[in-house]
């Protein structure tokens, strides 16, 4: 599962992948539904322990099934994603 920040905002970190677990996740409310935010920590590198959040584009599922599943986090050109591994 890919997740685009729907800001396009600058990411705060350079470009690269991370290895980032979900520390939080929850429903937010859209006119036609509901997107998924997530609360991501680093877990190595010079990064550690930096958190990152995200908006997904679409709902990812139950908020409390996501919670704690790992992650490889992506910077592009400045533009995060990341994909939950399940």
């Amino acid at each position: 599962m890919t997740v685009h920040d729907p800001e396009d905002s600058p990411a705060p970190l350079p470009d690269g992948s991370y290895d980032v677990f979900v520390v939080n996740a929850d429903d937010l409310p859209t006119a036609g539904g509901s997107t998924t935010a997530l609360d991501l920590t680093i877990v190595s590198g010079e990064h550690r322990a930096e958190t990152f959040a995200l908006t997904a584009p679409v709902r990812l599922g139950e908020p409390t099934d996501l919670i704690g599943l790992p992650a490889t986090l992506t910077i592009d050109a400045g533009a995060p994603s990341v994909r939950i591994d399940r």
